[in-house]
Parts: structure tokens; C-alpha cells; sequence
């Protein structure tokens, strides 16, 4: 039973382990999209694109 026992607590950070690597690779990913999106070229597409689904024909 103290094996068990010693098995059951030694894992209880893994979960939390995994929490911290998910979210940093979640804000990685979001400050890359921020880089991404604030280029010039960027901008435009994403402009154009929106004015030509805006727009009635």
C-alpha cells in the first residue's frame, strides 16, 4: 500500500506540469500571431479581404 500511496502523490504535479507546458506553448503561439498580424502586408490581405466579403454585387 505505501508503494501505491508514494506512486499517487509522486504524480500529482505531472498534471499541473503539463497545464504550464500547454499554456506557454498557447502564448508562444499567440505572440507569434501578434508579430504575424502587425506587418504592413498582412494588414492589407486581411483588409482586402474583409472589403471584398463587405461588399455587395
Amino acid at each position: 500500500m505505501r508503494m501505491l500511496d508514494r506512486l499517487v502523490h509522486e504524480e500529482e504535479g505531472a498534471a499541473t506540469a503539463e497545464y504550464v507546458i500547454a499554456t506557454m506553448a498557447a502564448v508562444g503561439f499567440a505572440g507569434l500571431l501578434v508579430v504575424i498580424l502587425r506587418s504592413d502586408e498582412v494588414r492589407g490581405i486581411l483588409t482586402d479581404m474583409v472589403q471584398r466579403a463587405l461588399t455587395v454585387q
